[in-house]
């Protein structure tokens, strides 16, 4: 595959079985759980763009957690490391990104429920398995972002996972002005998004 968005990398770091466990969850096969997954993921990831450009307390809380992501040290391999459903085992349990992840479920839950016609309770559980894989993917491409465009996969002035030609920073505009570079590295993290 040419690019890797943020939801192919949720979904491959996901797994079968647990794409298989939200079929379940949702009712549906695996093709439609991986549907629910990207529009899910991508609700959430918009949300945490639209709140870190955002000048108020939800702006600096997201930005101090995408800090705190890009800080830490890189995760362990695969979701089995997660020992189950929502077990990080202090992997990144007391991280910020954790609560902002927390935080953004309610809207999140209510936003994809009401574009797919599926119960928000039901969404919520979903959200609630997704939370430590999309830390996991986070970690993985801060801890990318951070050591430097040197590393294997990369290209100066490029981001790994980005579609190739893409220009650094083309999906946020303005959006690394009030935070310096952390909008971008949201930016880049989270790949060229959709709006």
């Amino acid at each position: 595959m040419s690019e890797s968005s943020f939801q192919d990398d949720v979904l491959g770091e996901l797994g079968d079985d647990k794409l298989t466990e939200i079929a379940g969850l949702l009712g549906t096969d695996t093709t439609g759980a991986r549907e629910t997954v990207a529009e899910t993921v991508g609700a959430m990831t918009g949300d945490l763009r639209e709140k870190a450009d955002a000048d108020d307390a939800d702006g600096v809380e997201v930005r101090q957690a995408i800090a705190e992501v890009a800080e830490a040290e890189p995760p362990l391999e695969g979701v089995a490391t997660f020992g189950g459903l929502g077990g990080l085992g202090g992997l990144l349990s007391g991280g910020m990104m954790a609560g902002v992840l927390a935080k953004v479920s309610k809207p999140v839950a209510a936003a994809v429920s009401k574009r797919t016609g599926i119960p928000a309770a039901t969404i919520s559980r979903v959200i609630e398995m997704l939370i430590p894989v999309v830390l996991a993917v986070l970690a993985k491409r801060a801890s990318g972002k951070a050591a430097g465009t040197g590393a294997a996969g990369t290209t100066p002035g490029g981001a790994p996972g980005t579609t190739p030609g893409a220009t650094p920073g083309a999906s946020g505009g303005a959006s690394g002005g009030a935070s310096g570079g952390l909008g971008d590295l949201l930016g880049e993290i989270l790949g060229g998004g959709k709006k």
